[in-house]
């Protein structure tokens, strides 16, 4: 079973599709289906139940074009977030966006703020602009969230 991160899942595992692994190897999509509502992934190569195993916890990476955008204008892939300034809506610095949580009730934003994470749900209330041109995301958090 795989537990999809991406809104494609019939185009990142369509049977030819290829991704790395946390360890650097390539694995190549034979087939792929869903099966009592998971996603079940056949990798050329991966044998048996030993060999699937193996693959359990890892993550995998899709090798995309610097330039590739999601078809969405209000997608962002987690590898153009990471890293942005977050600031408010008077230009005060938060801080950077460290990670990308993918929870079950939404998306959130982990933002080091001097040294302190804080946890931004990533919704249009809290988080209405992304600019992936100037690499920022300006923030409108509930009050005592963040404290500038």
């Amino acid at each position: 079973m795989v537990e999809p991160r991406t809104d494609e899942p019939d185009v990142r595992f369509a049977p030819g599709a290829s991704m790395v692994d946390d360890e650097g190897r390539t694995l190549v999509v034979e087939e792929s289906h869903v099966h009592s509502g998971r996603l079940r992934v056949k990798f050329q190569g991966i044998v048996g139940r030993e060999g699937a195993e193996g693959l359990r916890g890892r993550i995998l990476h899709v090798e995309r074009a610097d330039d590739a955008r999601p078809s969405d204008p209000e997608e962002f892939y987690d590898t153009e977030l990471i890293g942005m300034r977050a600031v408010l809506p008077d230009g005060a610095y938060v801080g950077l966006v460290r990670e990308v949580l993918h929870l079950p009730g939404q998306d959130v934003l982990a933002i080091d703020h001097d040294g302190r994470e804080i946890l931004v749900p990533f919704i249009a209330d809290f988080v209405p602009t992304v600019d992936v041109v100037t690499r920022e995301i300006r923030l409108t958090p509930p009050p005592g969230l963040v404290d500038p």
